[in-house]
């Protein structure tokens, strides 16, 4: 993936992410796969650096990776998305979950803030539907509080003046 507007140009520094405990354990088994697969290739092993790679160590092929991917989400009875449409749904999903916009900015290794926003804040029915009732509620508590609150009383004028 290169990098578009909006995201990190120095690709010298590497985004620290924090990863989910499922998530870091389904990684330590993939290790442990690759680890084998590497015993098993021998000399043909290429380190590659990469995380995900083919039985031999070499970068796998981004078609191939695809094509997996909507293999996967077919056999799951789930509707033909591409696979970079995940990347807008967590960020969407995790401003929808009340996570800071700094932290999916961050996340996703965006430069700027305001692009993240721009990009990948959708507005959810339910959050639409909860902003308004939060809305909703706080002019009703002020209308009922203005209700019960005095204003100053100031006296009347009758016309005459004291000295």
């Amino acid at each position: 993936m290169g990098a578009g507007a909006g995201q990190a140009e120095d690709r010298g520094q590497r985004p620290h992410h924090r990863l989910g405990h499922d998530t870091v354990t389904a990684l330590r088994a993939h290790r442990k796969r690759q680890a084998a697969e590497r015993l098993a290739a021998g000399e043909a092993w290429t380190d590659s650096g990469f995380v995900f790679t083919d039985e031999i160590g070499l970068a796998l092929h981004p078609q191939q990776v695809s094509d997996q991917f909507y293999l996967l989400a077919f056999q799951a009875g789930l509707p033909p998305v591409r696979l970079h449409d995940l990347r807008h749904g967590a960020a969407s999903i995790m401003l929808a979950a009340g996570v800071d916009l700094k932290v999916v900015q961050e996340t996703l290794g965006h430069v700027s803030s305001t692009f993240t926003r721009d990009t990948y804040t959708s507005v959810y029915p339910e959050v639409a539907r909860a902003a308004a009732e939060s809305t909703a509620a706080l002019i009703n508590t002020a209308a009922a509080g203005a209700q019960t609150a005095r204003l100053i009383t100031l006296p009347h004028h009758t016309g005459t003046t004291t000295t």
